[in-house]
């Protein structure tokens, strides 16, 4: 009986044995390469577009008038995405120009926000509404990039 036991007990053991023979090696050399997958990932995460880009909040004037709640802005020289808001019905977008040369626009929008991605250099630009009479009726303003 005692013989019976102990070969019971070995039998038992076996499938353990045979499991740590070479196996962790092999999974040992798996997770250290998803690891470094990981990590990777999480730098150029860290390093991506979004890395080191300014938010600027700009917004329509809420009572419908041709108009920017702020008549000036400023921002850091780089990468900067602006949030445009425009609470009113009345349509309205947001552009940038530069020395006359237009940097970019955002959709024309009524009671939503859209967004303008804009590399800005150091100086000064001009922000407006570019819908027909709107920037002649006062839309626009000064951004100041430092």
């Amino acid at each position: 009986m005692k013989k019976l036991v102990g070969l019971l007990a070995i039998l038992a053991l076996i499938p353990f044995a045979f499991g740590a023979c070479g196996g962790d090696d092999d999974d040992e050399g798996d997770t250290s390469a998803e690891t470094t997958t990981e990590e990777t990932t999480e730098a150029a995460d860290d390093t991506g577009d979004t890395g080191g880009s300014e938010t600027v909040a700009v917004s329509a004037a809420a009572d419908g008038s041709f108009a920017f709640d702020q008549t000036s802005l400023t921002a850091a020289a780089g990468p900067a995405t602006f949030e445009f808001e425009n609470p009113a019905s009345l349509g309205h977008d947001f552009c940038l120009e530069s020395d006359g040369s237009e940097v970019g626009c955002s959709d024309v929008i009524s009671e939503d926000s859209a967004t303008l991605d804009a590399d800005l250099e150091a100086g000064e630009y001009t922000y407006y509404c570019s819908v027909s009479g709107h920037r002649d009726g006062g839309m626009e303003g000064t951004l100041t990039v430092e």
